[in-house]
């Protein structure tokens, strides 16, 4: 049930941030659902996950409800270490199968070639470049054929996703359930202590977005939640690609 390796210290990310809102049971209920509908309504379809503390949030109601949805993983071959073991730890214990995606080899190599190593710290085009190569193309093979997916998007994570619904069938190919769209970080949290899920360590470490590794800093005491991502640039909305319509 993933469930392990959990932080129980006074420093650690649940003791810092659960903290469930007056209507979590409604909100919980609510996920349940959404969930379930997308199992029955929309099947196939399956969870992306970045192995951050909403996703796997979602992966654990998936497994906790034994729901027909599978998961998968974007696996960059730029993950910190304590991602790739999380999802060791993931693939071990998951009933519903997990699927890692990793970038076309080739591509990488000649980018890296062509831009070099630092690449994306000399301009945003590079940047989303690389994002483009190591998770955008990556995407559309693990959503080929698939009817829906689950993400881990919350409207309170950014203004760029403050009207994030729970359901959107905008797309015609695929729709998208965000059914942690109206959850608080309190309650991310509230659920993985109640429900002793395991996450990853770096969130214990004032990670609150988990990306890659060259990409993804610790934030300090009221910065935004994505001031994390791509520091370097002057940009509102963080993003990678991966939830931004076209």
């Amino acid at each position: 049930m993933l469930t392990s390796n959990i932080s129980s210290g006074a420093s650690s990310a649940i003791a810092r941030n659960a903290q469930a809102s007056a209507d979590f049971e409604n909100k919980l209920a609510r996920t349940r659902a959404l969930l379930q509908q997308a199992a029955a309504d929309y099947s196939p379809c399956t969870q992306a996950s970045s192995l951050g503390a909403e996703d796997v949030v979602i992966s654990h109601l998936i497994n906790a409800l034994q729901l027909d949805i599978s998961i998968f993983v974007l696996e960059t071959g730029a993950l910190h270490n304590e991602t790739l073991a999380l999802l060791e730890r993931t693939e071990a214990h998951s009933h519903a199968p997990v699927r890692v995606f990793r970038p076309q080899h080739a591509a990488v190599i000649q980018f890296v070639k062509n831009e070099g190593q630092d690449a994306i710290y000399k301009s945003m085009a590079l940047r989303k470049a690389c994002c483009d190569i190591r998770k955008m193309e990556p995407l559309s093979r693990a959503l080929q054929g698939q009817r829906a997916w689950i993400t881990g998007l919350r409207r309170e994570q950014s203004n760029a996703r403050a009207d994030v619904p729970l359901l959107d069938t905008s797309a015609p190919e695929i729709a998208k359930f965000n059914p942690l769209a109206d959850w608080t970080w309190g309650d991310v949290w509230h659920y993985i202590g109640q429900n002793q899920v395991d996450y990853n360590p770096l969130h214990d470490e004032f990670f609150p977005s988990v990306g890659c590794a060259p990409c993804t800093r610790a934030i300090s005491m009221g910065e935004d939640f994505r001031a994390g991502r791509w520091w370097w640039e002057n940009e509102s909305a963080k993003e990678c690609g991966l939830h931004v319509k076209a």
